[in-house]
């Protein structure tokens, strides 16, 4: 059974590894043409939005007492599982791009 800290570390990995890909992304939708460029930079606004959002789930966590944390752990734990999911398919489509 994981700890708070523990979970929450695990999930500062992952929005770091993200905001990594994002970086790389932005860099590659500046070597694509106009329109691609484009529609990159929205994919990339909205996987920003995401990131934002998975940061705030974070330190909303952050505030959860210790001894509160296995009443929220199941529930954070099924949350993040479905975030990420989305976060995948729209670093999916964005990938798609550059194909």
């Amino acid at each position: 059974m994981q700890t708070k800290e523990e979970y929450l570390a695990k999930i500062k990995v992952q929005l770091d590894e993200w905001q990594g890909d994002l970086e790389v992304l932005r860099g590659k939708a500046e070597t694509a043409t106009d329109d691609a460029k484009t529609k990159v930079q929205e994919q990339i606004a909205e996987l920003r939005a995401k990131w934002d959002e998975g940061h705030a789930r974070r330190e909303e966590l952050l505030g959860v007492a210790d001894d509160k944390w296995e009443e929220f752990k199941d529930e954070a734990e099924e949350k993040w599982d479905e975030f990420k999911v989305g976060v995948k398919d729209s670093f999916e489509k964005v990938k798609s791009y550059f194909i």
